[in-house]
């Protein structure tokens, strides 16, 4: 059998954002509507710091299994190097062998945006058109593009904790994307009349406080992805419409969750539907112009599966990639 190895800049030429969202539109669906096996997450701490990653998954279409595995190191990122780093690996179901490994920096960063950009279709207000985005790393400009994909901004706005990032971040993306994009110094000031708020932030305490949101708005929580470290508040989940991909995940490891759960402010009932289940009709998103949603992103298997398969088979047709016989 063939094995087709698929490297970074090819999976950027052959997963374009526009197609991704609604590849990974169908994993959601599929992983709600009980087409997926996905056990949770899972690492290893490593000696010299960093970790190891893995999640493992199946899903019924396109109908294969696999695994992602990454090496997770934060401290890339002042390096200019993605913080995960790994490979995603897809096996066919009928004998169990491999016939794709494909980069897995490139699918997560842009397989996390895509489901952003398909919870603030599905959640945001049809008119938005500010948009605010807390973070200037590699989630930043990805969830730059996936927004535009799916709402018209006129007034987009960056945040970080380091100015001289936010206004490199604006003069690199705001050309490239043809926006024009604010750096903005203060946290509050970036998010007042925000329509649609995307944290996605390395930050272990709460960057959005909930007596900052505003009737109306949308929030995607994607930085965190682990217990006890969270980028809202208490407060602001509290204020939410909370909407999650997979709630046996948000349950068990997102700290935003966890924490305001922990602290009695709420329970498993504030989860009100997976995002999945809004695409497939069966629960109800915004109901009003004025209610806040809020998306919580912890990332789900079965959207690297999907994203690696659409990766694969453009790689097929286009003969790209190193074939090797296994």
């Amino acid at each position: 059998m063939e094995l087709r190895v698929i490297g970074p800049q090819q999976v950027i030429e052959l997963l374009p954002m526009s197609e991704c969202i609604d590849v990974v539109d169908g994993a959601m669906r599929s992983a709600s509507g009980g087409q997926a096996v996905m056990p949770l997450r899972d690492k290893m701490a490593l000696p010299g710091g960093g970790l190891l990653g893995w999640m493992p998954g199946y899903m019924a279409s396109p109908d294969v299994f696999g695994v992602k595995l990454v090496g997770v190191f934060p401290e890339n990122f002042e390096l200019g190097m993605h913080s995960h780093h790994g490979v995603v690996v897809l096996f066919e179901t009928r004998h169990g062998r491999p016939f794709a490994v494909v980069d897995a920096s490139e699918i997560t960063a842009i397989r996390t945006a895509a489901a952003s950009a398909l919870a603030t279709r599905l959640l945001a207000r049809e008119d938005a058109s500010v948009l605010a985005i807390m973070g200037y790393g590699a989630q930043g400009r990805q969830h730059l593009e996936s927004m535009l994909c799916v709402r018209d901004f006129t007034d987009i706005r960056v945040w970080g904790r380091r100015m001289d990032k936010c206004r490199a971040f604006a003069g690199e993306f705001g050309p490239r994307f043809d926006v024009e994009i604010q750096p903005i110094e203060d946290a509050r000031t970036a998010v007042q009349g925000a329509h649609v708020i995307c944290t996605v932030t390395a930050s272990p305490d709460p960057v959005l406080l909930g007596d900052w949101l505003e009737p109306g708005q949308h929030v995607n929580a994607v930085g965190t992805s682990f217990p006890g470290i969270r980028e809202l508040d208490t407060d602001a989940v509290v204020r939410s419409r909370m909407y999650v991909d997979l709630r046996e995940g948000a349950i068990a490891q997102a700290g935003e969750f966890q924490m305001a759960r922990d602290e009695g402010a709420i329970d498993e009932s504030h989860i009100l539907g997976e995002i999945g289940e809004v695409s497939l009709g069966r629960v109800v998103g915004r109901n009003s112009p004025d209610d806040i949603t809020l998306y919580k992103s912890l990332g789900l298997v079965v959207q690297d599966l999907a994203s690696a398969y659409h990766v694969y088979e453009n790689a097929t047709r286009r003969g790209v990639g190193v074939a090797a016989q296994f």
